[in-house]
C-alpha cells in the first residue's frame, strides 16, 4: 500500500491543511491491520450524521468499495481503486455526474477517502510484467482501514444515543399519561384544588417537545414532568388524609382480643365489657365511641414504624398516618381492608394498628386478614387499642410505662 506521500488533487481542485494531516496519518496504520469492508461501511452508514455525511454519500462510497476486489481491507495490500466516473454512476444507482462528483468531495472532506490524481488527471493502474499492480491513480481507501475502529465506536455512540432517547421518550409517554389521567380524575371527582391551572401547566410542558427531539431536551422535559407529578400525586394524598383526619376527631378505648390463633401476640381483658360483652353504642356520638391513644406511647410500643416515616421520623398523628399508609402496602394490606379499620377505629388508631401488626409482622400470617377481624370487633365493641399497646410496650421492656 503506498502511504506516507502526500498528494495534491488536479485541475483546479484546492487541498487543505486538513487533508495534508489525514494524507500523513495513513502512514500510521499498525502493521498487518485488516477491516472487513463491509463491516467498516455500515459503521460508517450508522455514524452518517457525525461524520456529516448523507446517504448519496453512503451510495458513492458503496459504489468504489465494489470496486475492491478482496473482503477485507488490508495494510500490506494495493487499496487504490479507479473506475470511471462513468462505470462509478452505474454501480451508484445512476446517479447524475454532477451529483457524483459532489459526494465525491464529500467523502475526501469526510476523511473516509483520499484523491491520488495522476499528471492528466485520468485514473488507471500500471501492471508490471507480472500482471501485478505497480502503481494505480483514482481513490485510495487507506483512511477507512485507518478509521475502522474509530467508525466502529462512532456506530456504538449513536446506537447508545438512540437507545437513551427511545428509553426517555418511553419513560416521558408514561408520565404524561400519569399526570393527564390523574387531573382528569381530581377535576371529574371534584378534588379540592386548582386543578385547571394544574392542567395549564401540563399543556405548557407537553407544548414544549419538538417535533424532532434530542435525548438532552427529553431528558429536561422528563425531569420536570416528574416533578409536577410527583406534586400532584402529593397533593391528592395529602387532601384524602386531611379528609379521613377531619371526619374523626376523637375516640374512645375499646378492648382488643387477638383473632389469630397462629400468632404470638396475646392481650388481657380489663372488665367484662372488654372481655366480649358489646356495649350499646347505638345512642352514643362518634366522637365519644373512640378516643385515640397518645402518639408518644403509640411509638414506644411501635419503634419501628418510625422508620418509614417522612425522613426517617414521626412527628405527629398526620406523619404517623402517612407512615401507616406505606406500611399498609408493604404488608400487603388492601386499601379496602385498611378504609374499613379507619372507618371503624378512626385514622389514628387505624395508624396505631399498622404500627403494632408492623411490629409483630413476623408472628402474624396475613396482616390483611388480621386487620380486618379487628376491624369486626371493633364494630362489635370487642377491640381496644390500650391492651394491644401495654402487651408490646412489655415486649419491648417497657413496663413502667403508664397510659396518661
Amino acid at each position: 500500500m503506498q502511504t506516507g506521500n502526500v498528494t495534491t488533487p488536479f485541475g483546479r481542485r484546492s487541498i487543505s491543511l486538513a487533508h495534508v494531516q489525514r494524507q500523513r496519518a495513513l502512514a500510521d496504520i499498525k502493521q498487518g491491520k485488516t477491516a472487513e469492508k463491509w463491516r467498516v461501511f455500515r459503521d460508517a452508514c450508522a455514524a452518517m450524521d457525525l461524520l456529516g455525511i448523507q446517504s448519496n454519500s453512503l451510495a458513492v462510497l458503496d459504489a468504489l468499495l465494489s470496486f475492491y476486489p478482496d473482503s477485507e481491507l488490508r495494510q500490506d495490500a494495493q487499496l487504490i481503486v479507479f473506475p470511471s466516473n462513468v462505470q462509478l454512476a452505474l454501480r451508484a444507482h445512476g446517479m447524475a455526474g454532477a451529483t457524483l462528483r459532489r459526494h465525491l468531495a464529500v467523502l475526501v472532506d469526510a476523511g473516509l477517502i483520499v484523491r491520488k490524481d495522476s499528471a492528466n488527471g485520468k485514473r488507471y493502474a500500471r501492471k508490471d510484467d507480472a500482471g501485478q499492480i505497480e502503481n494505480a491513480f483514482g481513490f485510495d481507501l487507506s483512511p477507512l482501514l485507518a478509521r475502522s475502529d474509530e467508525l466502529a465506536m462512532l456506530a456504538q455512540q449513536v446506537a447508545a444515543d438512540r437507545a437513551a432517547l427511545r428509553t426517555a421518550k418511553e419513560t416521558l409517554t408514561i408520565c404524561r399519561r400519569d399526570v393527564r389521567k390523574l387531573i382528569t380524575a381530581a377535576i371529574e371527582e371534584g378534588a379540592a384544588g386548582d386543578w385547571h391551572a394544574a392542567e395549564s401547566v401540563y399543556v405548557a410542558l407537553v407544548g414544549r417537545i419538538p417535533r424532532v427531539p434530542t435525548v438532552e431536551t427529553i431528558t429536561s422535559i422528563l425531569g420536570e414532568m416528574q416533578t409536577f407529578r410527583d406534586e400532584v400525586i402529593n397533593q391528592l394524598e395529602a387532601q384524602q388524609i386531611s379528609e379521613i383526619h377531619s371526619t374523626n376527631d376523637a375516640h374512645i378505648d375499646r378492648h382488643i382480643q387477638n383473632s389469630n390463633p397462629e400468632s404470638t401476640i396475646e392481650f388481657e381483658p380489663s372488665s367484662r365489657k372488654e372481655s366480649g360483652a358489646p356495649p350499646n353504642l347505638t345512642n352514643q356520638p362518634r366522637s365519644e365511641a373512640i378516643k385515640a391513644f397518645p402518639l408518644g406511647m403509640v411509638l414506644k410500643a411501635c419503634p419501628s414504624i418510625g422508620d418509614y416515616g417522612l425522613g426517617g421520623g414521626i412527628a405527629g398523628w398526620r406523619d404517623l398516618m402517612s407512615a401507616a399508609v406505606v406500611v399498609r402496602s408493604m404488608l400487603g394490606i388492601s386499601p379496602s381492608a385498611y378504609q374499613d379499620a379507619c372507618d371503624a377505629m378512626g385514622p389514628e388508631n387505624a395508624a396505631a394498628t399498622i404500627a403494632c401488626i408492623l411490629e409483630r409482622a413476623n408472628f402474624i400470617n396475613s396482616p390483611g386478614g388480621y386487620l380486618r377481624d379487628l376491624t369486626r370487633r371493633t364494630e362489635r365493641g370487642e377491640f381496644s387499642l390500650g391492651p394491644m399497646i401495654m402487651a408490646l410496650l412489655r415486649a419491648n421492656g417497657q413496663q413502667n410505662t403508664r397510659a396518661g
